[in-house]
């Protein structure tokens, strides 16, 4: 049995860690930044430029915060209802 809160919370916090350091690579290395962000989504250089500043980094971190902790607890809670299921 999962505890979902604790999961929920675990992954907010690990989310917010990585957004903020992915923030600071952007910032401190934008070239490196981009070839790996792009060399991720299977994109080509000219479609893309960075647009980094404190708003964005701001509400990245609530958004990708946020759904990360709802996805962590709704990963939770289905794993705790199919192991339910799967018990006699």
């Amino acid at each position: 049995m999962l505890d979902a809160k604790r999961l929920a919370l675990a992954g907010a916090i690990v989310t917010a860690f990585l957004w903020l350091a992915c923030s600071a690579a952007v910032s401190m290395a934008p070239g490196p930044s981009m070839t790996i962000a792009l060399s991720m989504m299977h994109a080509q250089r000219s479609e893309f430029a960075w647009h980094l500043g404190w708003g964005g980094v701001l509400i990245g971190l609530v958004a990708w915060t946020i759904s990360t902790a709802v996805a962590a607890w709704l990963l939770a809670w289905t794993y705790n209802r199919l192991g339910r299921a799967a018990s006699p």
